[in-house]
């Protein structure tokens, strides 16, 4: 009787003890043993020789528009573009229609994902006015990922944009909370600076100091409360140098879309390259870098936001905010490892080991006996050009196309089952939500 279910082997493991040969044994979805397993046996032996296994990569923030916005993107649509990136894991975002903002749209958003998502998921909540005296027992209901608050205007009717508002959730609430910070009120105050048909323009109105202020009064908020914030898409050098004096109450996360891109992008994408908070000038993204090289910077997360070409093609400033990014964060990240930005181990900091220190999810986020045998199976030397007609989203397009990468994932692995494999799906939905620590159900 074969000892283990799968063995994959002779990879480049990267995890906790650092790099190297390394085989990895799974048994009933959970990781069995690791090292130098040739005499083991198992039902299917799985050679990565040449390949690097990751541990499985969790994008902490995707919008994959279900309920309401489905002519753009589903989970089902979402997931698939996740496993086809090498993504195991997503938390996705509450500003649906309805928005997920009580119990029972978050429950159905619960059962509209198990067994149909191709990857494992948690959903926010979107901390409102209105919910605030039901956060502290919505965020510990099973799959949640948090509370979420946009403090700036962006896809969506969530809005907390008053410091009373804000201070007011965080009381509510014990768990980590994750926001969009744009100062609504200056936005407002500067909507004058958009430029008809100019996407240009978007930067300019949603300037440095936008986010900037924004995150001051965030953290002032988070200091006063003593509860933790974890600040999204940050999108300014000055916002980096800021932050890392108040690492105590605040996490940090990075795109990869602010770390690749910057203001010639306007130029050759247009409205394409249209996000909140912007991407911005080249000094901004160097700023952002620093930030990922210090440490100040905790996560990646993709900022997944698809929008219909129709949606993207009105003229400024009509045209939608968002862009896809879960199946390209991979290969685009990988590029800047074989480019020398950040190690290979940096960029599993960020991707799992990060997502399951600042968040606390169970049995994920490292490669460890015990732990779920969620993998990302990469091949860094492979030479790719990344293609619209690739991209598994329902929007169909990515603003890296014809981008050529070295670094792809091959293989995406969630809890020991084999679901993507070369570019190809193997495995039906068998999503599942995620449990964290700080909201295990009880047990009798």
């Amino acid at each position: 009787m074969a000892q283990y279910d799968t063995i994959f082997k002779n990879a480049t493991l990267v995890n906790h003890d650092g790099e190297g040969l390394a085989d990895v044994a799974v048994r009933a979805g959970r990781i069995a043993a690791l090292g130098d397993l040739s005499g083991d046996s198992a039902r299917e032996i799985v050679d990565c020789t040449g390949l690097h296994i990751l541990p499985g990569v969790i994008d902490t923030q995707v919008h994959f528009r279900e309920p309401g916005l489905t002519h753009k993107e589903d989970l089902e649509s979402g997931s698939l573009s996740a496993v086809m990136g090498g993504v195991t894991g997503v938390f996705e975002m509450p500003n649906t229609n309805p928005l997920t903002t009580s119990r029972e749209t978050f429950e159905a958003k619960i059962a509209a994902g198990t067994n149909r998502m191709h990857c494992d998921f948690a959903f926010y909540i979107g901390g409102t006015h209105e919910n605030v005296d039901e956060l502290a027992a919505l965020e510990r209901l099973p799959g949640c990922a948090g509370i979420k608050v946009f403090m700036g205007s962006s896809t969506g009717s969530l809005l907390v944009a008053d410091d009373d508002g804000v201070e007011n959730i965080l009381n509510a609430i014990s768990r980590r909370a994750a926001f969009h910070s744009e100062d609504e009120f200056m936005l407002e105050a500067r909507k004058h600076l958009r430029v008809e048909g100019d996407p240009s323009s978007h930067p300019v109105w949603r300037s440095p100091e936008v986010a900037l202020n924004c995150t001051k009064r965030l953290v002032a908020l988070a200091h006063k409360t003593g509860k933790r914030i974890h600040v999204l898409h940050i999108s300014t050098a000055e916002e980096m140098v800021y932050l890392a004096d108040h690492k105590d109450v605040a996490s940090v996360e990075v795109t990869p879309h602010h770390l690749t891109l910057d203001e010639t992008a306007y130029e050759r994408l247009g409205t394409y390259v249209q996000m909140n908070p912007p991407v911005r000038d080249a000094i901004h993204r160097d700023g952002i870098w620093a930030g990922v090289s210090n440490g100040v910077a905790d996560i990646l997360g993709s900022d997944h936001a698809p929008h219909t070409r129709e949606e993207k093609d009105h003229a400024y400033p009509a045209s939608h905010s968002g862009m896809t990014g879960v199946q390209t964060l991979v290969p685009i990240m990988l590029d800047h490892v074989n480019a020398g930005k950040l190690s290979l181990q940096r960029f599993v900091d960020m991707t799992s080991a990060g997502p399951n220190r600042l968040f606390g999810i169970a049995n994920k986020g490292r490669i460890a006996v015990g732990y779920d045998a969620d993998l990302t199976i990469v091949d860094l030397k492979r030479r790719e050009t990344i293609r619209n007609a690739d991209v598994k989203s329902r929007a169909g397009w990515t603003p890296y196309d014809g981008v050529t990468v070295t670094g792809w994932p091959v293989g995406t692995i969630v809890r020991g089952k084999t679901v993507m494999w070369q570019g190809e799906l193997v495995t039906a939905s068998t999503g599942q939500p995620m449990r964290f620590l700080e909201a295990l159900p009880q047990q009798a």
